[in-house]
């Protein structure tokens, strides 16, 4: 089971985390959110968790960005991946996919009923509650696993008492957890994070 902690703004937490065996972490770069991390402090978790593990893929997460901005900012400050959240279009995800290979996609059934993994070009789809971010549960039943395809992630509600039993019914690729793995909103709780990812791959 991939798993990705994301909305991580401390350097010493990228490490922790890459270290208790995440396979990706992700940095916001979004005004509004509590998450939020500076392009320096952003380039900082960047170069830990490469540090720490060099096959560790580092994504930027946007919502509001302009895609050919994000992208510009991705590969300059040495990230892996870039994810664009929310509406972006598929001239969106061209541009970006020019100068940067690996973009994943982010959305949420609500926002896309009948979306499919790969359709806009994106190396992943990562389906998310409503409002991301929030930590608000969703309906796991209405995923049809044959419309979609493999190789997506799921977020949106996932926390270390909930992961295993959503990924038995959801059986995603991978998860993907922020708030749930938090003490306050934008901060990090290392025990959180070691029970959340044994959980994801117990079952």
């Amino acid at each position: 089971m991939y798993v990705k902690v994301c909305g991580i703004s401390d350097p010493a937490v990228a490490r922790f985390s890459v270290e208790r065996g995440a396979d990706a972490i992700g940095v916001v770069m979004s005004a509004p959110s509590p998450r939020h991390a500076t392009p320096e402090v952003a380039a900082a978790v960047v170069r830990a968790a490469h540090e720490t593990a060099p096959a560790t893929d580092t994504v930027l997460v946007v919502r509001e960005m302009d895609a050919r901005e994000a992208a510009d900012t991705a590969v300059r400050l040495g990230f892996d991946v870039l994810q664009l959240h929310g509406a972006y279009s598929p001239e969106d995800f061209a541009a970006a996919i020019s100068r940067i290979p690996r973009v994943w996609r982010a959305t949420s059934l609500a926002r896309e009923p009948d979306v499919r993994a790969g359709a806009l070009g994106e190396e992943r789809l990562l389906l998310d509650g409503v409002a991301a971010g929030s930590g608000e549960s969703w309906d796991l039943t209405a995923i049809d696993h044959q419309r979609i395809g493999d190789g997506w992630l799921l977020a949106g509600g996932l926390d270390p008492e909930s992961v295993a039993t959503a990924v038995r019914s959801a059986r995603p690729w991978g998860v993907d957890v922020s708030s749930g793995v938090e003490s306050q909103p934008g901060v990090k709780d290392l025990d959180r994070i070691v029970r959340f990812i044994a959980a994801a791959r117990s079952a």
